[in-house]
């Protein structure tokens, strides 16, 4: 079974950067589709970046401009940049891998605050 676990997460003030990681076991991220998500309680889970098998990319309109989400293959990991932060990026963010005819994979969450 595939797993994933996310790192990176903590307090930053606005304006800040901040990188978050995404681990998979095994040697099978290149066959997934990955994402990153983020929740905020009480409010439904929310697309932050998600790149294809094909290297495309989509990100919220929120977040364009300001977050980067890049796969490392070689190591089996997923990074989401973030930079500018604002208050309004507070949340869980969560890691997703997607392949058809399996059901999704998500990693159990990291925090992040932006405040000052």
């Amino acid at each position: 079974q595939v797993q994933l676990v996310e790192s990176g997460g903590g307090l930053v003030q606005p304006g800040g950067s901040l990188r978050l990681s995404c681990a998979a076991s095994g040697r099978i991220l290149s066959m997934y589709s990955m994402g990153w998500y983020r929740q905020i309680p009480g409010k439904q889970r929310e697309l932050v970046a998600k790149v294809f098998r094909g290297g495309s990319t989509n990100y919220a309109d929120s977040v364009k401009g300001r977050f980067t989400i890049s796969e490392y293959n070689a190591r089996n990991t997923v990074d989401l940049q973030m930079n500018n932060l604002k208050p309004e990026d507070t949340a869980v963010y969560y890691c997703n891998a997607v392949r058809n005819f399996l059901p999704d994979i998500w990693g159990p969450g990291t925090q992040v605050t932006v405040s000052s």
